[in-house]
């Protein structure tokens, strides 16, 4: 079992590595392996909505986007984290994960993700912590990933390593949530064992409004 920690930091080391930190030092602890993806400092083009996933098997711009979706396939859980820019993710955050998900979705690799149990992390000086959960968490909800929690919103304060490493309730609820996201791995793998099998699939419907 392993779990990949996606820093959309454009500071490899910095307060979200801090956080992931925390959780990869749980989970190993736990016997879950982990590795953290750091996105980098290079520019990351916005989706353009050409749709040409649908027919290329990955995104028309080829860059680190489509390095992360061929390494993320191998990986049973995900943990993305962010800091906070103005009440929301990092831009490039942002324009890297709405590609991952919507290239995965139509090029037909939706495996990558569906059903992997997923968490999403928010680093701030102070506020805006929750807005950002709230988008992160959407890229989750609209791919049948089981959600991980703590025992309070998953984000960490400071503006720098230091100051996060001395944030003692945010850095103590990156265990928990680790510890959680063990919990629900182990029970996954123990139900395949038994037998139990995925939810059925249906046609996907859409549905205009506008006609």
């Amino acid at each position: 079992m392993k779990v990949l920690l996606f820093n959309g930091s454009p500071h490899k080391d910095g307060c979200t590595y801090t956080a992931l930190t925390e959780i990869q030092k749980t989970l190993n602890e736990e016997g879950i392996q982990s590795e953290i993806y750091h996105i980098g400092t290079k520019g990351v083009m916005p989706c353009m909505a050409c749709r040409a996933c649908a027919k290329l098997g990955k995104c028309v711009i080829d860059d680190k986007v489509n390095e992360f979706l061929d390494y993320a396939k191998d990986f049973d859980a995900f943990v993305f984290g962010s800091p906070v820019y103005y009440a929301a993710a990092a831009g490039g955050a942002a324009a890297f994960l709405n590609r991952a998900f919507f290239a995965a979705s139509m090029s037909g690799r939706s495996e990558i993700f569906i059903h992997k149990p997923a968490a999403a992390v928010a680093s701030a000086r102070r506020a805006g912590t929750t807005a950002t959960l709230d988008e992160l968490n959407k890229y989750f909800t609209i791919t049948q990933m089981p959600i991980i929690s703590g025992r309070y919103w998953n984000m960490v304060h400071g503006s720098c390593a230091d100051d996060v490493r001395q944030d003692l309730e945010g850095m103590q609820n990156m265990r928990i949530l680790a510890r959680n996201m063990a919990y629900y791995l182990k029970c996954i793998e123990a139900g395949k064992k038994a037998g139990v099998e995925l939810p059925k699939k249906e046609e996907v419907v859409f549905t205009n409004f506008i006609r």
